[in-house]
């Protein structure tokens, strides 16, 4: 196996193969997910595959990370830095709907299903969920510190917001709540408003 690469330095057949397994789990979802499918998908052999990733588990780990460098990537381009902005904006990529992104969450769900009885998936996932309530406390933080918010406790508020993330993805996801993820971005606009503006 080659050692696999991190961030921008992923070659671009690992690019191309994390592609590969968005588009499988779309199709075949997590639990009828293997790497014949993503090879197929991919263009290529399983071998082609193997040359970067020993195991299917060791390639969803390395996918999640990519979707995670992703959503970095997507948090850097905002320019703003006033704090109201910002927490809006995250909030916005975190509760947005995208076309074709229903079958994606739903292996995502599958997949969070298994994170228990999977090391390398689980630990994976918990750098997402870290990361992304790192994201959230800072610029709550940053906000309360300048005047804006009035949060005694950033942590808690940042977590409050994921559980409010956490609920439409799995309502949008298990039951096919059309209106999870908008109803759940009213609702987190709504704690901004009512919980951490200062007066």
């Amino acid at each position: 196996m080659a050692e696999p690469s991190d961030g921008d330095e992923r070659s671009e057949a690992e690019l191309k193969i994390m592609g590969a397994t968005y588009r499988a789990l779309c199709e075949h979802g997590y639990a009828n997910l293997t790497m014949q499918a993503i090879a197929e998908e991919y263009g290529k052999s399983t071998a082609a595959i193997h040359y970067y990733y020993d195991t299917k588990d060791d390639l969803l780990a390395a996918f999640l990370s990519y979707l995670l460098d992703k959503f970095i990537d997507r948090v850097h381009e905002v320019e703003t830095t006033a704090p109201k902005e910002r927490l809006d904006l995250l909030l916005d990529r975190l509760l947005t709907h995208r076309e074709g992104s229903r079958d994606f969450m739903i292996a995502m769900l599958e997949m969070r299903a298994q994170a228990p009885y999977n090391e390398a998936v689980r630990e994976q996932f918990q750098r997402n969920d870290e990361y992304t309530r790192y994201l959230l406390k800072t610029v709550i933080a940053d906000g309360t510190d300048s005047g804006v918010f009035s949060a005694e406790d950033p942590e808690h508020a940042s977590n409050s917001l994921m559980l409010i993330v956490d609920g439409a993805r799995t309502r949008y996801g298990s039951i096919g709540d059309e209106n999870a993820l908008e109803e759940a971005r009213r609702t987190a606009r709504e704690y901004v408003e009512s919980v951490l503006m200062a007066e």
